[in-house]
């Protein structure tokens, strides 16, 4: 079994910032890619930033958050990051960590996702 367990949402005031972190935890034999997803009431599912395992680890970040998140993570710990700042009200949304990982299962790697953490930037 494997779980993805994210923390750190909340309620924060525009220009706010906040630190979201994933740690993924069970039978796992490498992890790929992790990232994160964001949806918004009434809106689909859309990604906010990954990151790959090698090479100190390549970023991809949604239009909408470059130059204001950074997305990390700790190879060592399973652990993915997502530091917010200048926070804006239509970043508020529940985020999901995501972790395209191998447990040794035939037909893996396979994509597993958290439970969510809302995150709601209001004045």
């Amino acid at each position: 079994q494997v779980q993805l367990v994210e923390s750190g949402g909340g309620l924060v005031q525009p220009g706010g910032s906040l630190r979201l972190s994933c740690a993924a935890s069970g039978s796992i034999v490498s992890i790929y890619i992790m990232g994160w997803y964001r949806q918004a009431p009434g809106k689909q599912r859309e990604l906010v930033a990954i990151i790959t395992s090698g090479g100190g680890g390549s970023t991809t970040y949604a239009d909408s958050v470059k130059g204001r998140f950074t997305i990390s993570r700790d190879n060592a710990k399973n652990t993915v990051y997502l530091q917010m700042n200048s926070l804006k009200p239509e970043d508020t949304a529940v985020y999901y960590c995501n972790a395209d990982l191998w447990t040794g299962e035939a037909g893996g790697p396979y994509d597993y996702w958290g439970q969510g953490t809302q995150v709601t930037v209001s004045s």
